[in-house]
């Protein structure tokens, strides 16, 4: 069948999920932090840890909408 992924490629796809929302919410958190240094800042890290969390999430619902699909 043309649109079956094999197992191989199944098990990368679903990898690359299980580590999608830490490591987006730690990027983010670096990212925050990196920045609250340079300006001075203290409410920096906290905003762009929950940025990180939520592009995590949104990543991780449109992959099963298109997993759904299938």
């Amino acid at each position: 069948m043309p649109g079956k992924k094999s197992g191989a490629a199944a098990y990368a796809e679903y990898s690359y999920l299980a580590l999608l929302l830490p490591v987006s919410t730690y990027v983010g958190y670096l990212l925050g932090h990196y920045l609250d240094r340079a300006f001075g800042t203290t409410w920096l890290n906290f905003a762009f840890l929950i940025l990180g969390t939520v592009a995590g999430f949104a990543e991780l619902i449109r992959q099963i909408m298109r997993d759904s699909k299938k």
